[in-house]
């Protein structure tokens, strides 16, 4: 459920709305991924976690795949008017937090609410990069604090991001 919320979902509407993106270049797709990312391998045996489901793993998995989305689409689409940049908003006090953890779900809610960032705060990052004019033209990125920063080394694998997109693919029954 998290790889289909938080990967497959965004996968079929970029790809449903691209077209129309194309035709209105110049366009910016943001990926709201997250440092977490880089805790995962992209295990393709077992994405599903049929064999021990842990939520912070499926979360880490579902952001690299968000990653590795973002760089393969910035591959495809190339220099034609569309960029596509991916985005750590940093640590948002969410309800994650409360519903991903069972019983310690709700103390970890409290604790990140001391020092983590309101989701104004968060949504911050992704509109600079969706408006700015120092944004025009920059392509297949990722930004932590308006920052192109270097992500995890295997989001970087154009193996593991062209399979991944045709497992896309297929899952969401999209092909371009």
């Amino acid at each position: 459920m998290t790889l289909l919320v938080n990967h497959l979902s965004p996968f079929l509407l970029t790809n449903l709305l691209l077209g129309t993106m194309q035709a209105s270049a110049p366009a910016r797709i943001v990926i709201v991924s997250s440092d977490a990312h880089q805790y995962d391998t992209m295990n393709f045996d077992d994405l599903s976690f049929k064999r021990g489901y842990f939520g912070f793993k499926a979360y880490a998995r579902s952001k690299l795949a968000n990653v590795l989305f973002t760089y393969e689409l910035a591959r495809r689409l190339g220099a034609g008017g569309v960029t596509v940049n991916a985005l750590h908003p940093g640590h948002v006090a969410t309800d994650i937090w409360k519903t991903n953890f069972s019983v310690f779900g709700p103390p970890l809610k409290w604790i990140m609410g001391l020092f983590a960032l309101t989701p104004e705060q968060g949504a911050e990052n992704t509109i600079y990069l969706a408006s700015s004019p120092d944004m025009a033209g920059v392509t297949g990125k990722y930004f932590v604090k308006r920052e192109a920063v270097h992500s995890a080394p295997i989001s970087y694998d154009v193996k593991i991001s062209q399979r991944l997109w045709e497992l896309s693919e297929r899952l969401t029954s999209i092909h371009q």
